[in-house]
């Protein structure tokens, strides 16, 4: 396996993403396939058909991990939550409005971090989720966290994310995720 330092992380904007759309839809299948996800080939074609939306919506930002020769091997990507975000509204108990009150710059919601199973371990998340804030003018980091995804839990926790919540389950059988928030300096 090639060692970290040869992994290329690039920074993209949502056309420069689009762009992409293949490499970050093949990460995108190969680790919501994992447990704790088990994502169904359904769930992962409504991601796929998701992406070029995502792209599109205002202060869209990605980061693309590439192994030498190109091999996608991480993405993160995420946007500004918007002032009608469902996001809080979904959570298992009410949070105070000054936590929930969402103007469109506010806050950044991460929507996906994804690392590949053979690339785990080497700090290629962090560099990731480095790259992907970097860009950004926001107040606030959101997330959701699978709840029985600790390693990511974890990670999010040591890189200052606390958390404000848990969302769903919605509907029998389904899984419950943990509302994450990371202050941002400024």
């Amino acid at each position: 396996m090639t060692a970290p330092a040869t992994v290329t992380v690039q920074p993209l904007s949502g056309p420069g993403a689009a762009r992409s759309a293949s490499a970050f839809l093949a990460v995108y299948a190969e680790v919501f396939a994992e447990p704790p996800y088990d994502e169904p080939a359904e769930g992962i074609a409504s991601a796929a058909a998701r992406f070029p939306d995502q792209t599109a919506r205002p202060g869209f930002l990605a980061a693309l991990a590439t192994a030498p020769g190109g091999e996608p091997v991480g993405m993160a990507f995420g946007h500004a939550v918007p002032p009608d975000t469902p996001w809080w509204d979904e959570l298992a108990e009410p949070v105070p409005a000054s936590l929930r009150r969402e103007d469109g710059r506010r806050t950044f919601g991460l929507m996906e971090l994804a690392v590949r199973a053979p690339w785990r371990g080497r700090g290629i998340a962090r560099r990731l989720h480095d790259t992907l804030l970097t860009g950004i003018t926001a107040e606030r980091v959101l997330l959701n966290v699978h709840g029985s995804a600790e390693p990511a839990a974890a990670a999010y926790r040591s890189w200052g994310y606390r958390k404000v919540g848990e969302s769903g389950p919605f509907g029998p059988g389904a899984d419950r995720y943990d509302v994450m928030l990371l202050a941002l300096p400024g």
